[in-house]
């Protein structure tokens, strides 16, 4: 019976684990498209005259980070 036990005691924590990562995904996700989104802001601000080279500039480094932090998928998947 204890046997039994253990092997749904670490389906359990596997099952748990697997679901963490895939809320981080999602979070990670997230915020590359948030960051994406202010990338395209700042870059349109700019063409219109309200905006500055800086602060496309900016967002482009805080997008990179996140790439190089956390992989491109955001760019792959649709949503």
């Amino acid at each position: 019976m204890s046997g039994f036990l253990d092997r749904a005691k670490e389906q359990a924590r596997q099952g748990l684990a697997q679901g963490k990562q895939k809320v981080d995904e999602v979070q990670q996700n997230r915020a590359g498209n948030d960051l994406l989104r202010k990338l395209g802001a700042a870059y349109f601000a700019e063409r219109r005259g309200s905006g500055s080279p800086e602060a496309t500039q900016d967002a482009l480094n805080t997008l990179e980070a996140h790439v190089n932090a956390h992989g491109d998928g955001f760019l792959h998947t649709s949503g």
